[in-house]
């Protein structure tokens, strides 16, 4: 199985301060690897870095063949990484319809977004009937739809989903994580970086835990779910 990303003893931070504190972490193609840690374990930075906004001081991320330690965030995004970030981030005063082809911005070919949007619309078909709807007068869960609807249309070779859980009801968070599971089935290597543990590992294939900036736990998801001195130091038993 190959590994399409690899993070390696990677320190990262701001200003003067180190947040990260060589982290490594590899992603296996195919699979959902799930990132776990409480806030400010570090979870947010280690995306940056990945996606070059945050950029590493030492240690190298790769992708596939190419070492995007340092490349912008528009070179990393060319080579099929997205992320979908946390809080449902879409543009309020678009339709559905444009926050969707906004996901497409990379793709000139006509008929491939046409495809993008039919493959979109077979797992979201709510955001079908309501195309025409601008996305600030959609529900929470809705948008939440939105957002990660609007991360495929990139067609990714890498997504990455930042808090899916946060903010929403137990029963939409329940439908996320089944999407999430759904999307990877459908070929998609998920990078899947959370809270929610329990949900989480139900989902996952493999799995690290972060504290305070660096790797604690790490092992296929049935480990760590089964780790009781993971569970109660990091999330409470």
């Amino acid at each position: 199985m190959s590994e399409p990303l690899v993070v390696e003893n990677v320190v990262s931070g701001y200003d003067q301060a180190d947040v990260l504190s060589g982290v490594s972490l590899t992603v296996s193609e195919g699979q959902i690897t799930c990132l776990l840690g409480s806030n400010g374990a570090g979870k947010t930075t280690l995306i940056r870095a990945i996606l070059g906004l945050t950029p590493a001081r030492s240690g190298r991320i790769c992708f596939g063949d190419h070492d995007i330690t340092h490349q912008s965030t528009h070179r990393i995004a060319a080579l099929g990484v997205t992320c979908i970030p946390e809080g449902r981030r879409v543009f309020p005063r678009m339709s559905v319809e444009e926050n969707l082809r906004v996901g497409a911005y990379t793709e000139s070919d006509r008929e491939a977004i046409k495809k993008r949007f039919a493959e979109v619309f077979a797992i979201f078909p709510r955001l079908k009937e309501r195309a025409d709807q601008l996305a600030g007068t959609m529900s929470g869960g809705e948008q939440a739809m939105l957002s990660i609807g609007r991360g495929l249309m990139s067609a990714p070779k890498l997504l990455i989903v930042d808090e899916p859980s946060l903010g929403l009801s137990p029963l939409l968070v329940k439908e996320n994580f089944r999407v999430i599971k759904r999307i990877n089935e459908l070929g998609v290597t998920v990078l899947l970086v959370e809270q929610n543990v329990r949900q989480t590992l139900d989902i996952a294939h493999r799995g690290y835990v972060l504290a305070q900036g660096r790797i604690v736990a790490e092992g296929d998801a049935v480990h760590l779910r089964d780790n009781e001195e993971v569970r109660a130091a990091y999330f409470g038993g």
